[in-house]
């Protein structure tokens, strides 16, 4: 994938990570792209608003993305690197790319997928790592409690 594309589609991911941020939240944001670069759905981390552990910014883009036939050819775009939460629904569907904002703060499963198949793209956006480690030193307990530490 063109790293100049792939940084442009981050821009909207960026936008729901502030807004997840915003509303007192853990800023990750994540959008689901089709093969034709339309916008299929996007979401930003939603645990402590809706107070449920699986609104990852990926299953929210996900599920905002309603029924589609296939995922294959799709692209997700996520300010982080996918937990194996998120891993684990991007290999199940068959998404077959992820584009990653950063991967500095937290690594997830992308090697596993990239070993599967999948087209891992890491940008090292110099904004997703701030955000980030910004959140991570302000608010370690609930950090911990997001990736399961």
């Amino acid at each position: 994938m063109e790293r100049q594309l792939a940084g442009r589609w981050l821009t909207a991911a960026v936008e729901e990570a502030r807004a997840g941020l915003a509303e007192g939240g853990i800023p990750i944001g994540a959008v689901l792209y089709g093969a034709d670069g339309a916008v299929l759905g996007r979401g930003h981390n939603l645990r402590v608003q809706e107070g449920d552990p699986s609104l990852h910014a990926e299953t929210a883009a996900f599920r905002n993305a309603g029924r589609q036939r296939s995922y294959r050819g799709t692209t997700m775009v996520t300010t982080l690197s996918p937990c194996w939460y998120c891993s684990g629904l991007v290999r199940q569907f068959g998404i077959s790319r992820v584009v990653v904002g950063e991967d500095e703060t937290f690594r997830g499963g992308q090697e596993w997928l990239a070993r599967h198949g999948v087209e891992i793209v890491v940008l090292g956006d110099p904004e997703c790592v701030a955000m980030m480690r910004e959140f991570v030193a302000a608010n370690p307990e609930l950090w911990n409690e997001d990736i399961g530490a």
